[in-house]
């Protein structure tokens, strides 16, 4: 089925050999990323153990797998150099890789899981209760 899904269809599951392509493809782009690249280079000298955990990490956030064992926001708060752009470069290459690899209802669904990850990831990093909140000056 191309297009809107029908009302009672599930989402596409990806296949693990999928989850693989864009996993590698996706990760491929950030290393040659200006903004986003060295931030990996300071923290990842072995690519293969990191690429094998981001697999298993969306295995089991689109196929419910269970291989991720890991704690992604302990793994996040590390990264001090990590601003809230960088949230949403990292967005804009994984939803344009997930677009390359899939057909539109599979890319929607890696996409609209990203957002929600990073959303909670920025929120765990960056939200300090009690702190007034920054907002854009309004000028007339």
């Amino acid at each position: 089925m191309t297009g809107a899904l029908a009302e009672n269809s599930s989402p596409p599951v990806p296949s693990e050999a999928e989850i693989k392509a864009l996993v590698h493809a996706f990760y491929a782009k950030v290393r040659n990323d200006r903004s986003l690249g060295p931030i990996f280079d300071r923290v990842i000298t072995d690519w293969d153990p990191h690429l094998a955990k981001m697999c298993d990490f969306w295995s089991s956030v689109m196929r419910t797998s269970g291989r991720y064992k890991g704690n992604p926001m302990a793994a996040h708060l590390r990264l001090k150099t990590v601003q809230p752009e960088h949230f949403q470069r990292w967005l804009e290459l994984f939803a344009q890789t997930a677009r390359e690899q899939f057909e539109s209802d599979l890319a929607e669904g890696f996409a609209d899981r990203s957002e929600n990850i990073a959303r909670s990831l920025q929120l765990g990093m960056f939200f300090r209760p009690g702190e007034a909140a920054v907002r854009p000056r309004v000028t007339e």
